[in-house]
């Protein structure tokens, strides 16, 4: 049996569980260490994105295992999200409404359930009751020398240019995708 998908719109209902797997995976799987991907910074960050109105979380249950999650936030007018951008945008590209783009934070999935398709369904799940007209993500092009990268690629994600949004962060790519594409 594959794992529930559960939504929340109250962080605090899952904050301990999107820690705890973020820090499992990010530091101990992966080996990310530094400030900017110790546990207190992701939940700063955390509660930082989950204090937008429309933020959202998909988190999945193998049984009552946690498996994986995912969480969004909608790109509010005076957002600081294209502030970071090394690459110039289009003119309007940035521009946001709180309906135009969802950013997705996260989706982080535990080594037992990678490779099942889990976090294309936590992904699939979260995009499938928003109305934004388009999603954006970072990536860190290293990651998994450059395989991370090359799934969103495949869920119809296209790079449109580089930021690093901390002084610490890597410089991620910044994709984005129209949310009816799927893979």
């Amino acid at each position: 049996m594959s794992p529930a998908l559960r939504h929340y719109s109250d962080a605090e209902l899952v904050r301990q569980t999107i820690v705890d797997i973020h820090v499992e995976v990010r530091q101990r799987d992966l080996g990310l260490t530094g400030p900017f991907y110790s546990a207190e910074r992701f939940n700063e960050r955390l509660s930082g994105h989950s204090s937008v109105p429309g933020w959202e979380a998909v988190v999945a249950f193998d049984g009552t295992e946690p498996a994986g999650f995912a969480y969004a936030t909608p790109l509010v007018p005076d957002t600081r999200w294209w502030t970071a951008m090394t690459t110039a945008l289009p003119e309007g590209y940035t521009t946001e409404t709180g309906a135009r783009t969802l950013a997705l934070n996260e989706i982080v999935v535990r080594r037992p359930w990678r490779g099942t398709g889990l976090a294309q369904r936590i992904h699939e799940e979260l995009l499938s009751g928003r109305n934004e007209e388009r999603i954006t993500l970072l990536v860190n092009p290293k990651a998994g020398d450059g395989k991370v990268q090359a799934i969103y690629e495949r869920w119809g994600y296209e790079k449109i240019g580089e930021q690093q949004p901390f002084a610490d962060s890597p410089v991620f790519a910044a994709m984005m995708r129209d949310p009816l594409k799927s893979a």
